[in-house]
């Protein structure tokens, strides 16, 4: 006879009286108590036919996961985006989207390197590619315009508008975002820095408050962009920028 599996879960009669031959017939009792096991094992295979609780679903692609979270926070902020805004973007349930990624939080900082990566790449891979200082800052105000105005894309940048207003919520949010911003500022400024030490520009000229000013000026090109703005609008804001760029580094200075 083949071995059964073992049990695992049972609930026996309250009382040996039900089982009737079980002083008496020895090998009746024996047949009695197979029955039951049978029903048991019965009991336990159709508890095991049960559906399984949802979860993420086969063939689940994190990265493609994390880009289509990158877009939705793009558009709402963070605050504006829902979990279900969240869940419905990425094919996934909420305690799926928690075991991937860990908390909506978590989910947000993963977005805005993502972000970064794929699409503020072309902006600040301008700076260091062009040949001059003027050069840089025209090349990253006009990259600026092209990918703040990309059709099929939200309109303007994630770093700028995901979250400007801190609460409870989202102190910490607004916190990484405020440094992302202040990296961009002293990203444009070492390129400066450098354009001293060549010789470009003259020693002693503000490098700090050139850097901020343009990063300002892309800084309000993002809004413009999220209200509407045109791509050809964007880049005469970036030519009127340039304008200044003899006053600026040819005026008073301050800091190297």
């Amino acid at each position: 006879m083949p071995r059964l599996p073992p049990v695992t879960n049972a609930t026996f009669p309250a009382s040996l009286d039900m089982i009737q031959p079980f002083c008496i017939d020895r090998y009746r009792t024996h047949e009695t108590l197979a029955v039951w096991r049978q029903a048991i094992y019965v009991s336990i295979d159709m508890k095991n036919d049960l559906p399984a609780a949802r979860g993420r679903p086969r063939g689940f692609d994190r990265d493609a996961a994390l880009r289509r979270a990158m877009e939705v926070f793009w558009a709402k902020g963070y605050d504006g985006a829902a979990l279900s805004d969240l869940t419905a973007a990425m094919g996934i349930n909420p305690p799926s989207l928690y075991a991937a990624f860990g908390s909506k939080e978590a989910l947000f900082r993963e977005a805005v390197d993502l972000y970064g990566t794929i699409e503020g790449n072309e902006i600040w891979a301008a700076i260091d590619e062009a040949p001059t200082a003027r050069d840089a800052v025209r090349r990253f105000l006009e990259a600026t315009a092209n990918v703040f105005t990309r059709p099929g894309r939200p309109p303007g940048c994630l770093v700028v508008l995901g979250a400007l207003h801190p609460n409870d919520s989202n102190e910490n949010v607004c916190r990484v975002l405020k440094e992302k911003r202040a990296d961009n500022i002293a990203t444009l400024r070492n390129r400066l820095k450098r354009a001293v030490r060549d010789g470009e520009l003259p020693k002693g000229v503000d490098t700090l408050a050139i850097a901020t000013f343009y990063v300002t000026v892309q800084q309000g090109m993002s809004i413009q962009a999220r209200d509407g703005a045109s791509r050809e609008t964007l880049r005469a804001v970036a030519d009127s920028a340039m304008a200044a760029w003899d006053g600026l580094t040819t005026g008073a200075k301050k800091r190297a």
